[in-house]
């Protein structure tokens, strides 16, 4: 199969970001991307190399390595090689005085690295534009996230149930889910945009485990294996009658991911306050789903839900204790944590090909985290799901 992106995709993509540029920053001149995963939206390849794209004339992709994969991999019209960016500075003549770049992938030793031959004064960021850009999907692309969906889907609802055995450890479970997720094929990473975010597969968490406090801003929670890398699940806890299992994960094929979140009842039944709450939930991404419509805002999805609850639902609603997050679902595509995110804030209104996970969780105490995940294209009838509908909860005997 021909992985390719192909040239209308690269440049609608290219000519949908300088017209944000205009709009938004009517001054640019000059922009530089360093991200990885925007040099792949923009070009189809992601190497150690700077995307330039200078508002008159036509973008090049200034490569160090590897310039052989980047010439193998992309079919964007202009790659070249650099040694240095000393190299690129000869490459593109005159540069203004401002320049435009995505700030959240930039360190200050490659800011001073660059600026050594691109001598300007005054740095811009570009991170909402290229985020706004990367949050409409084309059909090209939601193509690619159905078949991740689909992966998603029948690992969560029909594999994972039957793979649950009393004694088998949160890492086992990680391992082997994991390890049948790119049988599948997973494309094996489960990409973040947010500094510092690391994860194997999602949070994985036996009964209370999902509970546990963690750095990532979601509402679950992960022991982790350990304080050093709390990732996958604890090798210590093990799978016994009564609990509670709680698997939220990201899944990707071809760069794009799908999230989520299922649970499932191990040997003996949950208290009924678990069971009214999960119930709770499910109704709550079913309202927020309906109204993922062209034309609505964010903001406006996340007032009308939060309203709605009652003040005893909304304890724990989002996270447990004083972890609460301020959000019902996220953007998702080439990185789980996208634009837009349901939550006050997010005026823009959505448009016809938006990704979005939603994902409302309570914390149940003694028990764990209840709730459901999955991820929706936005559609003039309301959020079409791509990662399945079983409403969790599944009961393992």
């Amino acid at each position: 199969m021909d992985k390719k992106t192909p040239v209308p995709e690269l440049r609608d993509r290219m000519e949908r970001f300088r017209d944000r540029m205009d709009a938004e920053n009517p001054s640019w001149e000059f922009a530089a991307i360093f991200g990885r995963t925007n040099q792949f939206y923009f070009t189809g390849t992601m190497q150690d190399a700077v995307l330039l794209i200078p508002r008159r004339d036509e973008p090049v992709l200034w490569v160090r390595r590897s310039l052989e994969r980047a010439l193998d991999e992309s079919v964007f019209p202009d790659i070249r090689p650099m040694k240095s960016f000393r190299d690129a500075a000869a490459g593109m003549g005159a540069r203004p005085s401002t320049v435009y770049l995505d700030s959240e992938k930039v360190t200050l030793a490659l800011l001073e690295r660059f600026r050594k031959h691109f001598p300007f004064r005054e740095v811009r960021p570009l991170d909402a534009q290229t985020a706004k850009v990367r949050a409409k999907k084309s059909p090209y692309e939601i193509a690619i996230m159905e078949r991740a969906g689909e992966i998603h889907r029948h690992i969560l609802e029909d594999c994972v149930p039957a793979m649950l055995r009393e004694g088998m450890s949160e890492a086992e479970l990680g391992g082997e889910t994991f390890a049948l997720m790119v049988r599948e094929g997973h494309h094996g990473i489960t990409r973040f945009g947010g500094f510092g975010t690391e994860m194997v597969l999602g949070q994985i968490g036996f009964g209370e485990s999902s509970l546990y406090p963690t750095a990532f801003d979601g509402p679950g929670g992960c022991r982790g294996v350990a304080p050093g890398a709390p990732v996958l699940g604890s090798h210590d806890r093990r799978l016994a009658p009564g609990d509670l299992v709680f698997l939220d994960c990201g899944c990707g094929v071809d760069g794009y991911h799908t999230d989520k979140t299922m649970t499932y009842i191990f040997g003996e039944a949950l208290p009924p306050e678990a069971m009214e709450a999960h119930r709770r939930c499910v109704e709550v991404q079913d309202e927020a789903a309906s109204l993922l419509r062209p034309g609505v805002t964010p903001s406006e999805i996340y007032r009308r839900i939060i309203e709605n609850l009652e003040p005893g639902f909304l304890e724990n609603f989002m996270g447990f204790g004083n972890r609460r997050v301020q959000f019902l679902g996220h953007g998702i595509g080439l990185e789980v944590d996208e634009m837009p995110v349901i939550a006050g804030g997010f005026d823009e209104p959505l448009e016809e090909g938006i990704t979005i996970a939603l994902e409302p969780k309570k914390g149940i105490e003694g028990v764990g985290m209840v709730g459901i995940e999955n991820t929706f294209v936005v559609t003039p009838g309301g959020g079409r799901s791509i990662t399945g509908r079983d409403h969790g909860l599944i009961p393992v005997h």
